[in-house]
């Protein structure tokens, strides 16, 4: 691979191909170009001199690493070998076992003994080792608990002329991930726990760069996410923070609309003082409104005790009215009026408080739809849509996927006190193809059941609930245009519906519906469908 003058703005970033193991990107500031990323099993060179200067000067980059300060060129970035350590007294197995591996695409390294190996472990640091066990001074099994030490992680393969079935068994007990015997012929084995052993370690690699890229690329928001969906999200965040404006946050439900609140208020210059969220969807119609603007002792019937309202509770800070269009028509205006005066009373009360509060508003509805359908006033949306804000949906940021279960993982590591390290590519395929009706909250949850039901350290496909595995049991939903569909054609079309999801089990049919089964017998009869 090669790229023109680093300091050019041309080169704004490298993203890895489906085919390279590394994910890495480039970022231009000061007229300086630095890395922005981490690097994983590849070799990066550059020059300081242009490629058509004669000469060339290439420095090895460590990893993961910045660029020099000086303007440079990146002359190659190449894939490197995976490095096999082969140990063994007899200098005959090591040299054809070296022959096979090199022919097989790996780097082969060779020692003699178990100290000779702790050298080449420290200089080379190998991604796997193949040693034998019975060994002059320290054996195998000595070998093998040392190198756990060091790195727990590392593939290890023991092989060895005397083998048994407890030795087999210790070994394994040490961390051993597989023993064979000599002579080794069966080489399709030991080929397929190398690509095993590969397929780990580059799964490892994987969740490492997640968690750096978490950990470097998060932004001033609490979200997490590259896309450029989000990109626009972040931006919009910033850029009102500051900004003392009303924000309608729209989107459905579960993408994260209080994180977007939260996110605001704690870039604000109010950041210090309150952030209060009331749900209108939440509280019953006759508390709402003691909610909202509080009450004196004996209000009404069980206020034993003067309540203030959410609008005093956050004086100075930020209030989210949650759920907007849920609140009822009867207190949309009062609230308005609240809003434009900048003062509220308690109920039974007979004095106006004024308040300084930063008000957003969210609703997974659309607002317009919520107009025309009454659930919304005009005015007061327009009150509160100073700056309208729309977060997508996950299924159309289906990259942001991997980071967000990656963040998950180590979020829900830490709560139950586990260590999965990550989801391998099976089942991360499945979870990038599941459409997310719940958005992030349901891939949260979901993230958490497969990190408990994990049986070792990666999550996979058998630890994922059945309806994202298999497609086909995926919930589906009816829509009925009202005014054109009949009772009795919605009927219909439900039972139908249920009868085929449930695979034509007739009983399983009623249960999800409700009813006894010789009602579905009985609708069946009358649509006239064979039994």
């Amino acid at each position: 691979m090669t790229t023109s003058r680093m300091g050019s703005a041309e080169i704004s970033s490298l993203q890895s191909s489906a085919s390279s193991p590394f994910v890495f990107g480039f970022a231009l500031r000061d007229a300086r170009l630095r890395f922005a990323a981490v690097f994983g099993g590849i070799d990066v060179f550059y020059s300081l001199r242009r490629p058509e200067a004669a000469g060339y000067s290439f420095h090895q980059i460590p990893s993961p690493c910045p660029l020099p300060e000086r303007e440079g060129i990146l002359i190659r970035v190449t894939a490197r070998k995976r490095k096999v350590l082969i140990v063994d007294d007899d200098p005959g197995i090591r040299a054809s076992l070296a022959v096979i591996l090199q022919s097989w695409g790996f780097e082969p390294l060779q020692a003699s003994n178990a100290p000779e190996a702790t050298e080449v472990v420290e200089r080379q640091d190998p991604d796997i080792v193949i040693s034998d066990v019975v060994m002059p001074e320290t054996s195998g099994l000595e070998l093998l608990r040392h190198l756990k030490s060091g790195d727990p992680h590392r593939p290890v393969l023991l092989i060895t002329a005397q083998g048994s079935i407890d030795m087999a068994v210790e070994a394994m007990k040490q961390g051993a991930r597989d023993f064979l015997t000599k002579p080794l012929t069966d080489l399709p084995k030991l080929k397929s726990l190398l690509d095993d052993a590969e397929r780990e370690i580059e799964l490892r690699r994987k969740a490492k760069r997640l968690t750096t890229r978490i950990e470097t690329e998060r932004n001033s928001s609490d979200f997490v996410g590259t896309s450029n969906p989000m990109r626009e999200v972040f931006a919009l965040i910033e850029s009102v923070a500051q900004r003392d404006v009303s924000v309608m946050i729209t989107g459905e439900s579960g993408t994260g609309k209080e994180v977007v609140a939260r996110s605001i208020h704690r870039l604000s210059r109010r950041e210090a003082k309150p952030f209060v969220a009331i749900n209108a969807a939440a509280i019953p119609e006759s508390l709402i409104e003691s909610e909202l603007f509080g009450h004196e002792r004996g209000a009404f019937t069980g206020a034993v005790a003067t309540r203030p309202g959410v609008f005093e509770q956050a004086n100075g800070g930020t209030l989210l009215i949650d759920e907007i269009a849920e609140m009822p028509m009867s207190l949309q205006p009062k609230l308005l009026r609240v809003l434009a005066d900048g003062r509220v009373r308690r109920l039974g009360g007979h004095y106006e408080f004024e308040f300084d509060v930063r008000v957003l508003a969210s609703t997974n509805r659309d607002p317009f739809e919520a107009i025309e359908e009454g659930r919304l006033r005009e005015d007061l949306y327009y009150r509160l849509n100073v700056v309208p804000l729309l977060l997508p949906p996950l299924r159309s940021r289906a990259e942001d996927i991997p980071l967000l279960v990656q963040h998950f993982i180590n979020e829900f590591n830490v709560k139950h006190r586990l260590q999965i390290i990550g989801v391998n590519d099976e089942a991360m395929t499945m979870l990038r193809a599941y459409p997310w009706p719940g958005n992030v909250r349901e891939l949260r949850n979901v993230t958490e059941r497969s990190v408990v039901l994990a049986k070792g350290d990666w999550i996979e496909e058998s630890a994922l609930p059945p309806y994202v595995r298999n497609p086909a049991l995926r919930p589906e939903k009816l829509v009925f245009s009202v005014g054109e569909t009949t009772v009795a054609d919605a009927e219909r079309e439900l039972i139908l519906r249920t009868l085929e999801h449930a695979g034509k089990n007739k009983a399983e049919a009623a249960r999800q519906l409700g009813v006894d089964v010789k009602t579905i017998y009985n609708k069946l009869k009358a649509y006239g469908i064979e039994q």
